[in-house]
């Protein structure tokens, strides 16, 4: 009888291999394994289920959380048969649950319901796949699912990038149509190749480089690992055919940010390798990266003339040059490990043995690695031989650059917010639903770009802790079963790990896990990281546990029904919704716009894209009919909602719209002022609070009320000098970093103050107000009552500009009228 153990739980006796024997051979097993794969297939295609907290976004997100919670019933029924509490990982698959837990808890202080409760489900959704990778991947074929699942949907992913950037985009989206998120009646995946200021970049499915390249990190050394892993010729092969467009794709993107990242994952992943194993990695990647360096120059130039015209012989042109150097590199990875791998681990068996033989090589890569971007950037113009956008990425690749240092300004921002929330949090979407008041300067951006900061500000320091602890004892649990694991159980397990580090890595500086789908490959990961465990659980409260362990399946089976219903739920409000739309758009009367509209309300009534949108109609009835049945309907709607979504831009700008309806300016403008607080650089709130006061202002003037306008017209300058004071914040901005939207004085708030100093006598200080933003298109009405305003304030200084008032009065030559009046005018 051999005396060799086999290590990894559940399986290190007979009578437990025999156990896993019937889990590979149930049909729960069968079922639960083909639903991942689906879904690994599915969810990319969905925006890759990217939260983008609002409507436009949820439908994937729900659907997900339907199937979620139907797979968390199958896997309560396995949980039944086949949970124990006997090691490390089977506490864990309970303590998991703290963190959709500890998200439940900052639900109650939440900055917006709707984003919190989202988060909640999605948090959920991600404990859910975590233990459905945990039961799987307990049996080796369980895990060989899930690897092989994963790479060839992410294989998928980059050759449906490809198609995209070499011309082939309605041929490729034609294939994936049917499952695909709906494009709004388009026949291409929008923006899967996107042009901003940087130039042409591939998403593909992501719609955002900077993620894209974050998931080609995973994938690129998930498939160089796999290469050296292999057993047969022809697997290594496969892959070593991707590695070059997964290389190409990845430059394609233009993320500085994954530049910087990959050498530091690589060096997290190159310790857990034999030594030998760690030389065949990086030689693997220099002779990918060379090759795909020899044709990046040509791919990237015909992809942009491509994707300004498409052009059939350049796109085969690139096709023939891409399958022709990734089949030679295909067929290199496969010689070398036929015939070097062996040669080169017999040669280096005695190293091996040596104290540091495994950290040796990745501080070697490390030095030599230093050298190579010293070499990169200096005047021997290496970079020269790229392609020109993307060569001008990477030597713009400093700490002054614009992305940092606007990152740098989130960062301070959302610390910001934590101080304000530091024991459980704001709830999920905190970022997005209270950035704004915290901001430094006018910037728009409703990702804080690092996961760990936006999670730090959503549950508070307590539901942080909990995240770092679960992660760092899943790590533990991987590190110490790895060691002492046979070579084929590490192999078969080893990409969950790069998975994980990957993501985790680059979301420190980008919002990867604002994709759902990400985050499933996230937890996904750590579920099979966690699933061979040895580490026994001690003490006399293991039996005590093990008495009971019906009654965590029986808790989960509760859990999920309600998370079932409440998908549903969430799921079927988004149909009504679609539904009042379309109504909507078809012109159908009100009632059938409603009928659909308050059951979508009933449904979900935190929701403010519902409500918003009943709002907007309601409101146009009352501007119609005048009845006020309908505006008080709308007032209630907006407080109702604005109860649970006190920090929503649109619904305030909603109650802004409705007093202004009923031409309730002093609530209007105490709603404002005490507004402003919250979002301190939105220019558009000092504007209506300026217009407001000077409405006010005219009013009591009117009603010969001289105390009541003064304070109007002074509250009015305040309102301004506030918005200077911000303008010179703005000035000590580094010249490198944008400020963001526009702040500064307006035309609108121009008029207004102009015409407040010029009814006081201050007609030089009027001038500068009233020439602000003034042209001679007298078709719009505002700029001509402003050029009247403007041009008697000239005359009252002995001025004239005589150009522009021939053409004033030329256009209107009542104007001279006009003009003559306000300078006999006494106020």
């Amino acid at each position: 009888m051999s005396s060799k153990k086999t290590y990894g739980h559940p399986y290190a006796s007979g009578l437990k291999k025999q156990s896993a024997s019937t889990d590979t051979g149930s049909i729960l097993f069968w079922i639960l394994s083909i639903f991942t794969l689906i879904f690994l297939f599915w969810s990319p295609f969905q925006k890759a289920l990217f939260n983008g907290n609002s409507f436009d976004f949820e439908r994937p997100i729900y659907s997900s959380f339907v199937w979620s919670a139907i797979i968390l019933i199958l896997m309560v029924i396995f949980a039944y048969y086949r949970w124990t509490f006997s090691h490390l990982s089977d506490a864990l698959s309970i303590a998991v649950w703290l963190i959709p837990i500890t998200y439940l808890i900052s639900l109650f202080g939440a900055g917006s319901h709707y984003y919190a409760v989202n988060m909640l489900y999605i948090q959920t959704m991600y404990v859910i796949f975590l233990l459905l990778a945990y039961f799987l991947a307990k049996s080796e074929l369980g895990a060989s699912i899930l690897k092989n699942g994963f790479m060839i949907s992410a294989y998928v992913i980059v050759w449906f990038g490809m198609f995209n950037w070499i011309g082939n985009k309605a041929s490729i989206f034609a294939w994936v149509k049917w499952f695909a998120v709906d494009m709004r009646g388009g026949n291409i995946y929008q923006d899967a190749v996107m042009t901003d200021a940087n130039g042409l970049r591939l998403t593909s499915v992501f719609q955002y480089a900077n993620s894209y390249a974050a998931f080609l990190i995973a994938v690129l050394l998930c498939a160089v690992f796999l290469i050296l892993s292999s057993k047969k010729w022809i697997t290594a092969g496969i892959h070593g055919l991707m590695v070059v467009p997964i290389i190409i794709s990845f430059f394609l993107t233009l993320s500085r940010g994954a530049l910087v990242i990959l050498p530091v994952v690589l060096l997290l992943v190159l310790p857990f390798l034999k030594p030998y194993r760690q030389v065949l990695y990086i030689v693997h990647l220099i002779v990918s990266f060379g090759l795909s360096l020899a044709i990046l120059t040509k791919i990237t130039d015909l992809g942009i003339e491509i994707n300004k015209s498409f052009n059939a012989n350049l796109s085969i042109s690139g096709w023939l040059t891409l399958l022709l150097v990734s089949l030679i590199n295909a067929v290199i990875a496969a010689l070398i490990q036929k015939f070097a791998a062996e040669w080169l681990s017999s040669k280096m068996e005695r190293f091996e043995k040596s104290k540091f033989a495994y950290v040796a090589i990745p501080v070697a890569a490390l030095v030599v690695g230093a050298i190579g971007i010293f070499v990169l950037f200096s005047d021997l113009g290496f970079t020269k031989l790229l392609p020109d956008n993307i060569r001008t990425r990477i030597e713009n690749i400093n700490f002054q650059q614009h992305s940092v240092l606007e990152r740098g300004t989130f960062y301070k921002d959302a610390m910001k917010l934590f101080v304000d929330y530091p024991i459980l949090g704001a709830g999920g979407g905190a970022w997005p639903a209270l950035y704004e008041k915290y901001q430094n300067n006018p910037y728009v951006s409703r990702q804080a770009h690092n996961f760990f900061l936006q999670y730090l500000v959503e549950v508070g320091l307590v539901g942080f802790l909990v995240l770092l602890l679960i992660l760092a004892t899943i790590v533990y649990v991987y590190i110490r079963n790895y060691r002492k694991q046979v070579q084929d159980t590490k192999d078969r397990r080893f990409i969950f790990y790069i998975i994980m580090i990957s993501l985790l890595v680059h979301s420190m500086i980008d919002f990867d896990l604002s994709y759902v789908y990400l985050g499933i490959l996230l937890f996904l990961s750590l579920g099979v990281m966690m699933s061979r465990d040895e580490i026994e659980i001690k003490g006399g409260w293991k039996e005590s546990i093990a008495k009971y362990k019906w009654a965590y399946p029986s808790v989960l089976l509760v859990l999920s029904l309600v998370l079932f219903f409440n998908a549903v739920q969430a799921l079927t409000a988004n149909s009504l919704f679609s539904n009042a739309m379309a109504a909507a758009n078809s012109n159908k009367n009100i009632t059938e716009i409603f009928a659909p509209l308050d059951k979508a309300l009933k449904q979900r009534p935190e929701h403010p894209d519902y409500a918003g949108y009943k709002i907007d109609i309601l409101l146009q009835a009352y501007n119609q009919t005048k009845d006020d049945n309908w505006y008080n309907q709308a007032m209630a709607l907006i407080k109702e909602t604005r109860a649970k979504e006190p920090n929503n831009r649109n619904l305030l700008e909603k109650e802004i719209m409705a007093l202004n309806a009923k031409n309730q300016i002093p609530q209007a403008l105490e709603l404002v002022t005490k507004e402003i607080a919250n979002y301190p650089w939105d220019i558009t709130l000092y504007e209506d609070n300026i217009s407001m006061n000077f409405n006010l202002g005219n009013d009591a003037d009117a009603a010969k009320n001289t105390q009541a306008r003064d304070q109007y017209y002074n509250a009015a300058f305040e309102t301004y000098n506030k918005v200077q004071e911000r303008v010179k914040l703005l000035a000590s901005l580094p010249k490198e970093q944008m400020q963001g939207r526009d702040f500064g004085l307006t035309k609108n708030m121009g008029f207004a103050l102009g015409q407040i100093d010029y009814m006081r006598g201050k007609y030089a200080e009027a001038e500068s107000f009233l020439k602000f933003g003034l042209t001679d298109q007298f078709d719009d009405q505002v700029n001509k009552q402003m050029t009247r305003w403007y041009l008697a304030d000239l005359q009252k200084q002995g001025k004239n500009d005589q150009a522009l008032y021939d053409k004033l009065i030329a256009k209107d030559p009542k104007e001279k009228d006009q003009i003559a009046a306000l300078l006999n005018a006494k106020f």
